[in-house]
């Protein structure tokens, strides 16, 4: 895969678009541990992290406009992550969302960017959407256990990770096992507010 030099990018880089999304990544950052500390981060979608998110979302709009997508040569490998993690988490907008997969899907392509940043993605719009994902990076925490949001094809899911950079799928549910698992009726309640939330927001009608 065709990478930039070190000494290239540092002298590519933007430093006030780098700067910009440094920041918001720190902003989404400070705010899920607030919520995180006091448990209110869990309980559906929190009006001051998906405020957050909005801004942020806006703001990487704004420099999409100007430079196209934000990759490593431009922003720095830092940078350019921050920019996946600001539109991995734009996901009040499914527009805006399925926009910056298709960048990150020809950044990638390019090198520009590692391909797990389309894996994730991908993936996320697709479970978002009733879709089976293809990378198995999206995980439900059931009561019996962590387990994989539907498939696209089992049987090729690990060569596609392979690809993307990532582990084993296996290695990751085991890793997924240390995680607190919800009751049969808080899975329920969850999955039902869920999909009240994406007919509300427009991944599904």
């Amino acid at each position: 895969m065709l990478r930039y030099p070190s000494e290239a990018i540092a002298c590519m880089v933007n430093k006030v678009a780098q700067t910009q999304l440094l920041a918001m990544r720190a902003r989404d950052e400070q705010v899920r541990s607030e919520l995180a500390a006091n448990g209110s981060l869990f309980e559906g979608y929190h009006p001051r992290m998906e405020e957050v998110h909005r801004a942020n979302a806006q703001e990487l709009r704004s420099i999409i406009q100007e430079h196209g997508w934000p990759h490593d040569a431009l922003v720095g490998p830092e940078g350019a992550e921050a920019a996946w993690l600001i539109a991995q988490h734009s996901i009040g907008e499914p527009d805006f969302m399925r926009c910056c997969r298709a960048l990150l899907d020809e950044a990638s392509s390019l090198g520009r960017v590692p391909r797990w940043q389309l894996a994730y993605i991908d993936d996320r719009i697709r479970v978002f959407e009733g879709k089976p994902q293809r990378f198995g990076t999206q995980i439900d925490l059931r009561p019996e256990g962590p387990q994989a949001h539907e498939l696209e094809d089992a049987s090729q899911v690990d060569a596609w990770r392979k690809e993307a950079g990532l582990l084993a799928i296996a290695v990751v549910l085991a890793r997924a096992q240390a995680d607190p698992l919800p009751t049969p009726l808080e899975h329920e309640v969850r999955r039902a507010a869920e999909l009240l939330w994406r007919q509300k927001v427009g991944w599904v009608s």
